[in-house]
């Protein structure tokens, strides 16, 4: 669990000393039902496989930043009846910062690549920061698609109609994160 406070603690202490990544001024805790909806800019974007890490990891780190009132975009925040990519899309261009959790199973879908790959084209367009965890996955084995995690990528090509550029896309995204420093968190293959 300690890992766990030293990712939050690293993004919180980011935020603190980068004034252009402040706290947002309107959490959800001071709308109220009364008042319009305020398009909301978040200051982190989670990308996460839901099945890994979405109750555990991924849900106290949202909580975390909640408390901080640091305005953290999450999947089930998604507006009923927009479209899923389109939001998601906007909503990671208008992400202050992205936290990338990789874990076993991240590499199988191709909704959390296509992220990813939207993540570091706003990284090398607009420099956004980018800050991966890899939870209990070995970060050589997403740089390299190896191990369990590149077993994934491989029922995801396997499974699904993707291009070739699509899989190339994919493939240099999960490189370029794989490279960054992060986290390595829990025991890993």
């Amino acid at each position: 669990m300690s890992c766990f406070f030293e990712v939050f603690a690293y993004i919180w202490r980011f935020i603190i000393r980068n004034p252009h990544v402040s706290p947002s001024p309107s959490t959800p805790s001071t709308l109220t039902t009364a008042q319009p909806q305020v398009i909301k800019y978040h200051d982190v974007f989670l990308s996460f496989r839901g099945e890994d890490t979405r109750v555990g990891f991924t849900s106290h780190l949202h909580a975390a930043l909640d408390r901080k009132q640091i305005l953290t975009f999450i999947d089930d925040q998604l507006v009923r009846g927009d479209e899923i990519s389109a939001s998601l899309l906007r909503t990671i261009e208008e992400a202050k910062l992205s936290v990338i959790v990789f874990s076993a199973n991240y590499a199988s879908s191709k909704w959390c690549l296509e992220e990813l790959v939207k993540i570091f084209k706003c990284r090398k367009n607009n420099g956004q920061i980018v800050f991966p965890v890899f939870y209990k996955v070995d970060p050589t084995h997403v740089r390299n698609l190896t191990g369990s995690f590149g077993g994934a990528f491989a029922r995801l090509i396997r499974n699904k109609a993707l291009t070739l550029e699509e899989v190339q896309s994919f493939r240099d995204a999960l490189t370029d994160a794989a490279s960054l420093s992060g986290w390595n968190l829990g025991n890993s293959e």
